[in-house]
C-alpha cells in the first residue's frame, strides 16, 4: 500500500479510550478518524471526524464503513475475525487478521510463542471438563484456570489452590474452553511496546515495569529497573513475535521476570496498550502516533528512552473524581477518557508523572 496522504480517512474498530487516543493522534497527523462501535456516545466517537454505531456481526454495516475509509485498524483484540475479513474486502486492514487469530485464543498464542523458541508459563489445554484432572497432574497446584477467549483485566480466570477446587473453577468459568497455567513466581512484570512497519522496520520503546492489583494494571514505570541483558532479551523477544505475526502497527508483549533472570512471555496484545501510555508525555513519539504511522504506511519514528524515570498511574473508578488535585501537580500530565459513568474497576484516565528527580513510591 502506498503511504496515505494527509486528509485520508482511517477507520478504527472500537470506541473506547484506546480508540479515542488513536483518533486524536490521527487528527494531529492530518487524518480523519472514523469510529465503528456498538456503543452509542463512546469516548472515541466524541473526538473523531465521524462515528458509526453498529454491531460487529453486521456485515452490511461493516462493508459500508470500510468502503468509506482508506485503511482500517482496531483498538482491542476481541473484534471477530469475520468482521476484519469483511473490512479487508474493502480497505487494507492493519494489523491483519493473523495478529488477532494468534492472540485471541490463549492456547494458540502460547503455542505460537513456544514455536518461536520463547518461554512461557507451563500450560495445558482444558478444552473439556475431563481434561482438568490430567492438566493438574502435569502442572500441579497452585495453578490458574483461564478461559481461552475474551479474558481481560483479570476476568475469565480462577486460581486453583488444590486439586479439589477444580470443579468449582470450571463452574466459575461456565464450562468455557480453557487453558491451565502453572504458577510462576515472578520478581517483576515487564512489557515491551513496539511499532513494526510494512517493510519490517521495528521500533521498540523502553522496557516498562508494571504493577497489577486485582488483575488491573495500576502503575507503569519506564525504563524498567532491569539489567541491559534482560532488556535486550525482552526487546529481541518482542521483535521475534512481531515478525512472526507479520504485524503492522504497535503491539505489546507482557513478560514475567523470575528471580533467577528467566524471562517468560505472559501475553501479547496486538494493539496499543495501557502500559505504553507514558509515551504520550515522555518520548519522541507516542505509541498512538506510531501506530497511526504504521497503519498509514508512514515511516516510524525511532523512539528515545526517557531521560529520567517516568511513571504512569491508572485512574480506576473514583480515582478520577479528584481531578482538581491531580491536575494541580506541577510534574503531572492528566489524561481523562470522557467516560460518563464511574464504576469500580473501570479505567477512567491516567496520570503521567514526568521530570522526576527520583522514582516515586
Amino acid at each position: 500500500m502506498s503511504p496515505l496522504p494527509p486528509g485520508s480517512r482511517i477507520g478504527i474498530l472500537g470506541g473506547g479510550q484506546l480508540g479515542r487516543m488513536l483518533a486524536m493522534a490521527a487528527a494531529e497527523l492530518g487524518f480523519d478518524a472514523h469510529i465503528y462501535t456498538p456503543e452509542a456516545d463512546s469516548p472515541a466517537a466524541r473526538v473523531a471526524a465521524n462515528a458509526v454505531v453498529g454491531s460487529y456481526e453486521d456485515a452490511e454495516g461493516l462493508t459500508r464503513f470500510a468502503a468509506g475509509v482508506d485503511a482500517v485498524t482496531f483498538e482491542f483484540e476481541n473484534v471477530p475475525l469475520e468482521a476484519l475479513a469483511t473490512c479487508a474486502a474493502q480497505a487494507p486492514v492493519r494489523p491483519s487478521a493473523r495478529s488477532l487469530e494468534f492472540t485471541q485464543d490463549r492456547l494458540i498464542e502460547k503455542q505460537f510463542v513456544r514455536g518461536l523458541g520463547l518461554e512461557t508459563a507451563p500450560f495445558a489445554d482444558v478444552s473439556a471438563a475431563t481434561d482438568v484432572t490430567a492438566a493438574l497432574a502435569a502442572l500441579g497446584t497452585p495453578a490458574i484456570l483461564k478461559t481461552r477467549r475474551l479474558g481481560y483485566d483479570g476476568k475469565g480466570q480462577v486460581r486453583i489452590g488444590a486439586p479439589g477446587e477444580a470443579a468449582a473453577a470450571l463452574s466459575a468459568l461456565g464450562g468455557a474452553p480453557a487453558i491451565l497455567e502453572g504458577f510462576v513466581s515472578f520478581e517483576r512484570e515487564l512489557s515491551v511496546l513496539a511499532g513494526r512497519a510494512e517493510d519490517g522496520s521495528f521500533a521498540p520503546f523502553a522496557v516498562t515495569e508494571n504493577v497489577h492489583a486485582d488483575g488491573i494494571l495500576r502503575r507503569s514505570k519506564a525504563p524498567a529497573a532491569v539489567s541491559a541483558e534482560i532488556a535486550s532479551e525482552a526487546l529481541e523477544a518482542a521483535k521475534r513475535i512481531a515478525n512472526g505475526l507479520g504485524h503492522i502497527g504497535v503491539l505489546a508483549v507482557e513478560f514475567f521476570l523470575e528471580a533467577d533472570g528467566r524471562l517468560r512471555v505472559n501475553e501479547i496484545a496486538p494493539r496499543v496498550h495501557n502500559s505504553g501510555h507514558w509515551t504520550q508525555d515522555a518520548g519522541a513519539v507516542s505509541q498512538f502516533e506510531q501506530h497511526i504511522r504504521a497503519v498509514a504506511g508512514w515511516p516510524l519514528v525511532p523512539p528515545t528512552p526517557p531521560v529520567k524515570p517516568v511513571v504512569m498511574l491508572n485512574l480506576i473508578g473514583d480515582d478520577a473524581t479528584d481531578w482538581r488535585a491531580l491536575a494541580a501537580q506541577p510534574t503531572a500530565r492528566l489524561h481523562l477518557y470522557g467516560k460518563r459513568a464511574h464504576r469500580p474497576g473501570r479505567k477512567m484516565g491516567h496520570l503521567t508523572l514526568i521530570n522526576l528527580q527520583a522514582d516515586p513510591s
